[in-house]
């Protein structure tokens, strides 16, 4: 199965490269850096040593200007964040939450990609991130002093993650499902949901100016529903029908009656 680790907004170069080191020696080699703090971050001296020679890593990452390219290919998202956020995903231990995720009972396409997400050592996750994924994990820590380095929590979770998937003899997972019911990767639903609240905008449902949290809870139940590339090609279909709709009454609109 398809593992992937995204650092978002990371300021200290040298957590990249502890990352990069941790990753390497669980035996994972995707990693993705979105908007970090240095552009050069993959070749800077502290990034290199703290690596401890997995540059093959630092020279397979890539860096990236949005999550949502993060995530192509990539169809369960796993934040980390210690608070639990409203309207969020559920809030798991990792290592409870992989058992579950191996032990598919076959009523859903199986997984290709998984992504573990990991904010900034100064401000952690964003809100908007947060509510793209399908679960928060929550590393079981002091409860008086929860306060992980970054490149530790990605050493825990990539340790539990490697465990789980040893267990269910999946580490060699990699032959894909069939296109019709491959599940749709996290930037495929992020851009039907981009399409979808235009058409809401458009039948005056969603009002752009207070928006709440209609998206948030949107995403929340299509995460949860986990939709096929198919099915996802459906909604889109559907929130293009509904913008040609008032389209077509908009021009209608503007001319008038004839004399």
């Amino acid at each position: 199965m398809k593992t992937r680790f995204v650092l978002i907004q990371t300021s200290h170069a040298g957590n990249v490269g502890a990352t990069a080191r941790a990753m390497k020696v669980m035996g994972f080699d995707d990693l993705v850096l979105v908007e970090p703090r240095w552009p050069n971050v993959l070749r800077r001296e502290e990034t290199i040593q703290r690596a401890s020679g997995a540059n093959d890593v630092l020279n397979n990452a890539r860096i990236v200007e949005t999550l949502d390219e993060a995530l192509e290919g990539i169809d369960h998202v796993c934040a980390t964040a210690m608070t639990p956020r409203d309207f969020g995903p559920p809030t798991r231990a990792p290592r409870l939450h992989f058992e579950t995720l191996l032990d598919d009972t076959g009523e859903r396409p199986p997984l290709e990609g998984i992504a573990f997400l990991f904010g900034s050592e100064r401000f952690g996750m964003r809100n908007e991130d947060v509510y793209k994924s399908h679960v928060c994990l929550s590393i079981p820590t002091n409860p008086t002093f929860g306060s992980l380095n970054l490149a530790a929590a990605v050493q825990l979770v990539a340790y539990d993650w490697r465990i789980a998937l040893d267990s269910a003899g999946a580490w060699s997972l990699d032959t894909p499902a069939p296109q019709g019911e491959r599940a749709a990767d996290a930037q495929s639903v992020q851009g039907m949901l981009a399409h979808l609240a235009s058409a809401l905008v458009a039948v005056d449902f969603l009002d752009p100016a207070a928006p709440k949290k209609l998206m948030p809870r949107l995403n929340h139940l299509f995460n949860r529903a986990r939709p096929t590339v198919e099915e996802i090609h459906i909604l889109r279909g559907i929130a293009k029908a509904m913008l040609q709709v008032t389209s077509k009454q908009g021009d209608s609109q503007r001319s008038g009656p004839l004399d």
